[in-house]
């Protein structure tokens, strides 16, 4: 027996054989001088090659919409990368400077993309490197006519080892058979991490060498809250782990008996727990798991990949969520981008402190006519279900109200062009930075609700970048000032007549669940799986007792101090 331990991605437990999918390695590619006579022959067939890989991706499309939903967003923003001017203008540049056939000039310019892509400073983008890699590779299967291996028709259940799979290879996998992933590489935030979260598949990656250790049809068992491979394990570690899938399988019972109940305390006071979600696809999860509405979604991926989507396509994601939840509220954060997320189209904007630069409203603010898109597709699809429109990183009621003057000017435009939307679409501000904690009361009076980006208050009110190893530690949501800032924001809120709700971790953790409700919090917003967690701290907590709790909090001058009396409070619970 070994043990190994790597990044914990994608929670939950999963035994089963292993299966090694090891991608074949590339022949050599063939690399020769081409007489300037041969450069439109060239041209065609890496065109040819770009419309097969199109239609598989499209099949595979197609398939994903009558199985499952998830991961078509991935397959989108695969067909626009294949369609990039910029790609296209690079590869045939290429191609008349050198001389070189089409498969070496493809390999170069894709190395190259991916080389800009891996080295830059911004994570999100290191990460779509893998995606151009993924791409690059599929234009090269269909150039040098390569069977691409797939796992989709794997016929029993298995454990997928892998050195990387791409985001292409996850999406067609056949998911009713893996029962959990295994990388070498990969990390949290790839979009393979991404999906494997969707699929609700464990996954530990960052697992460097796994592919050397594990051997072709081996017992393995995957821990990937704890990100823990068990290979070969002993009969009492079976029995071990067989214990714990037993009990998390009746704790999912469990939950699932609890789905439809309301969120609401011994003492009668109700709240609504929402979901957050990054991709369309989520949805379906979130209404597993009982979520009221969306209190978040995210709307970035439409605008990270290569060329981000235009009006129709907005409209088409935005639509498909809006119709899934069937009346329940959608809350569509407008894009927030900077920091370390830019688009690949600003890909040369660079700024000395990016998370205190243009990014969120600003960037938005910056670019009217992107702004503008974005709110008439979110307009236009509010026919289609409840939409409220949440702008991000507001800093003071001059940005709010040039925000709510462009979705105006939207409107008008939807108006003359005969394009129907809602008219009772409600608008708020996210409470993020210091600032607008501050002046809740001011930015109440042009909003419809407020919502609590805790992740970013608590980075801003401290002045810590949590990712920073030597500071991050520092990052802390119960920190005095912290919670004196969400308590001012939550009375200004409620003294407008207007709701509050928070996404981020905060809201998603049950420690934290009797502090929110002594603070007043309307409505919790998180990743869906949480939702169970937290509507059963909402259904044992006293609401009474909870405001009891924080007006002894407000006291405290240390976040040791707040903790203690938490826990103090929770055992006595």
């Amino acid at each position: 027996m070994k043990e190994l331990t790597g990044v914990p991605v994608s929670k939950g437990i999963a035994m089963a054989k292993a299966f090694l999918f090891l991608e074949v390695d590339f022949p050599e590619i063939p690399r020769f001088h081409i007489e300037k006579e041969r450069i439109d022959e060239e041209w065609a067939r890496f065109l040819s090659a770009v419309d097969e890989v199109k239609e598989d991706v499209n099949s595979l499309r197609g398939v994903q919409k009558s199985v499952v939903a998830e991961g078509e967003d991935i397959l989108n923003a695969h067909l626009l990368m294949l369609e990039d001017v910029e790609f296209h203008a690079r590869i045939k540049e290429q191609l008349e400077r050198n001389l070189q056939n089409i498969e070496c000039t493809v390999w170069d310019v894709g190395r190259e993309f991916y080389q800009k892509l891996i080295t830059s400073p911004a994570p999100y983008l290191r990460e779509r490197a893998v995606d151009i890699s993924d791409i690059t590779r599929q234009v090269l299967n269909a150039l040098l006519n390569i069977k691409k291996r797939s796992l989709a028709g794997l016929t029993e259940d298995v454990i997928v080892v892998t050195r990387e799979l791409s985001p292409s290879e996850a999406v067609a996998m056949n998911k009713r058979r893996v029962k959990a992933l295994v990388m070498d590489a990969g990390s949290q935030t790839s979009h393979t991490a991404i999906l494997a979260k969707a699929f609700e598949i464990p996954a530990v990656f960052g697992l460097s060498g796994v592919t050397k250790e594990v051997a072709q049809g081996d017992t393995l068992i995957v821990d990937g809250g704890a990100g823990v491979v068990v290979i070969k394990p002993t009969a009492k570690k079976i029995e071990k782990y067989h214990e714990i899938i037993t009990k998390a399988n009746e704790k999912k019972n469990e939950q699932n008996v609890s789905r439809d109940l309301p969120a609401e305390t011994t003492d009668g006071s109700r709240v609504i727990l929402n979901a957050n979600i990054e991709f369309p696809e989520e949805v379906e999860q979130a209404l597993r798991y009982g979520a009221e509405g969306i209190g978040l979604y995210r709307s970035e991926f439409l605008f990270l990949n290569a060329g981000y989507a235009g009006e129709e396509e907005q409209l088409r994601a935005y639509a498909y969520v809006l119709k899934a939840m069937e009346g329940k509220p959608v809350t569509i954060r407008t894009v927030d981008v900077g920091g370390d997320k830019i688009p690949s189209n600003f890909h040369t904007f660079e700024e000395k402190n990016p998370l205190l630069g243009l990014r969120a409203i600003r960037f938005s603010l910056a670019y009217p006519e992107l702004f503008a898109t974005q709110l008439r597709a979110i307009l236009r699809a509010s026919v289609f279900g409840v939409v409220k429109i949440l702008f991000p990183m507001i800093s003071g009621l001059a940005e709010l109200e040039a925000a709510l003057s462009m979705l105006e000017e939207a409107k008008k435009e939807c108006r003359k062009k005969g394009q129907a939307f809602s008219n009772t679409i409600e608008v708020g501000s996210m409470i993020e930075i210091p600032s607008a904690a501050v002046i809740a009361d001011i930015l109440a009076e042009k909003s419809q609700f407020f919502s609590l980006g805790v992740n970013d208050l608590v980075q801003y009110t401290l002045a810590v970048d949590r990712n920073n190893e030597q500071v991050g530690y520092l990052s802390q949501p119960f920190h005095p000032a912290v919670i004196r800032l969400i308590k001012r924001t939550i009375d200004e809120a409620h003294s407008a007549g207007i709701k509050i709700s928070m996404c981020g971790e905060l809201a998603g953790d049950p420690r934290a669940t009797a502090v929110l409700l002594g603070l007043g919090l309307d409505e919790f917003s998180m990743s869906a799986s949480q939702i169970p967690l937290v509507k059963r701290s909402v259904r044992k907590a006293n609401a009474e007792k909870c405001r009891a709790l924080v007006k002894k909090i407000l006291t405290c001058k240390t976040v040791k101090d707040v903790e203690t009396m938490m826990k103090e409070e929770d055992g006595q619970s």
